[in-house]
C-alpha cells in the first residue's frame, strides 16, 4: 500500500457528502470540494449545532477546470466518447493518440 499522501482531491458538488469527506479526512487526504446550497442551508438552520463549514481551498479548486476542459476535448473524438474499443489497451492507445494530436 502506498506510504505517500495523494494530491488534494478536486471534486464538484456531487461529491459533497459527509461520508466522502469523512473518509478522505480519516485517511489524511486533503480535498477541495465545494458545499451544496442545501447543505449550507441545513447547517445554518441548525445554528450552533450545525457545526463549522468544511474547509474549502478556492485556489486549488480552480485547477479542476484544466482537467474538465481536457475531458471535454477528448470527448469530441467519437470513438473515445462512446468507447467502441473492446480492450482497455486499445482504448488507452486511442486516448493517447487523441491527446498527442491535441497537444501537437
Amino acid at each position: 500500500r502506498p506510504r505517500l499522501r495523494p494530491d488534494p482531491v478536486l471534486g464538484d458538488k456531487g461529491y459533497s457528502s459527509r461520508a466522502i469527506r469523512g473518509r478522505l479526512r480519516r485517511h489524511g487526504i486533503p480535498h477541495a470540494i465545494p458545499e451544496r446550497a442545501d447543505q449550507v442551508r441545513n447547517r445554518a438552520r441548525r445554528g450552533s449545532h450545525g457545526g463549522r463549514p468544511p474547509a474549502f481551498d478556492r485556489e486549488a479548486y480552480t485547477h479542476r477546470n484544466v482537467v474538465e476542459r481536457c475531458f471535454n476535448r477528448l470527448k469530441q473524438w467519437r470513438g473515445i466518447a462512446t468507447r467502441y474499443d473492446k480492450t482497455a489497451q486499445s482504448y488507452q492507445a486511442a486516448v493517447t493518440l487523441a491527446s498527442l494530436l491535441m497537444w501537437a
